[in-house]
């Protein structure tokens, strides 16, 4: 099964934008899962959850915008959870259906809770991968020392190797696995070198929302209404176990479902955690 590339114009302060997405399953399914990838990656990370989906849902895996296919803000200051969240609703009108579920990982999980605590918010389900209403301000750090600075690659295994580093909380893949990890996030330069393929400009506006402290948004948790599943790896600097706890107690009193071996965050490239999604949906 083949996804079909879209795009949709959406609006930031800055002016028009496009955001890219992924389509797959038939058009007119008014059954629809939307996936949403972390900070750097982009729209692909979810191909293998979208094909399995595909034949139940129609699944859409946009490039948030400033990633991969979508266009770079004008204004970089924008590249905030609240431009984001418009982004979305721009293509949830553009579906045209009432009601959405909501499949996200880290950044795109953030997404999901700031739409879903919303009075007549359209999602109806959500899977939320290793994120949560309390982001240590250690797993914060971690990233912005990445983020922004890769170097340009000759050669795609070196690409490969990079990717394999900074991604290494990810836990165990086959090499093969690695390779697609590394194609859906660099692309090649005209020089034949290769490069990461989002707007470097994003690490400035993280470095400047950078809280002092654990971020905590419980508020945003405890107005969530609609059923959530999270998903964590046991060893997620990001998500910790006090969280969980917290979350199976107070607004949507989530369930949590935890990966031995995995740190931040599952990739949806095993079959448990496929699994874990599809019995949700």
């Amino acid at each position: 099964m083949q996804a079909q590339s879209r795009r949709v114009q959406c609006l930031s302060p800055g002016g028009l934008h496009h955001m890219a997405y992924l389509e797959w399953g038939d058009p007119r399914n008014p059954e629809v899962v939307i996936c949403v990838h972390g900070l750097t990656r982009a729209g692909r990370d979810f191909d293998q959850l979208a094909q399995t989906l595909a034949s139940r849902f129609r699944v859409i895996c946009p490039d948030v915008v400033g990633r991969g296919a979508s266009d770079w803000l004008v204004d970089p200051t924008h590249y905030h959870v609240p431009q984001y969240v418009s982004d979305m609703v721009t293509l949830l009108a553009r579906l045209d259906v009432p009601q959405v579920r909501w499949v996200g990982t880290s950044m795109g999980a953030l997404i999901g809770m700031a739409l879903a605590a919303m009075p007549n918010s359209p999602i109806s389900r959500m899977l939320i991968n290793d994120a949560g209403p309390v982001i240590t301000l250690r797993a914060l750090q971690r990233i912005g020392q990445y983020l922004g600075k890769a170097p340009l690659f000759e050669t795609f295994e070196q690409a490969v190797t990079y990717v394999r580093t900074v991604s290494a909380p990810f836990g165990p893949h086959s090499d093969a696995q690695w390779r697609f990890l590394t194609e859906v996030v660099v692309r090649q330069n005209d020089d034949g070198g290769w490069r990461m393929h989002y707007d470097p400009r994003i690490a400035d506006a993280y470095a400047r929302a950078l809280p002092a402290q654990d971020l905590a948004l419980w508020s945003v948790w405890d107005a969530i209404r609609c059923p959530v599943r999270v998903l964590r790896g046991a060893a997620s600097d990001l998500l910790l176990t006090d969280t969980c706890v917290q979350m199976q107690q107070r607004g949507p009193r989530t369930e949590v479902i935890e990966f031995a071996g995995v740190g931040h965050a599952p990739t949806f490239l095993h079959a448990d955690q496929i699994e874990a999604v599809v019995t949700f949906l």
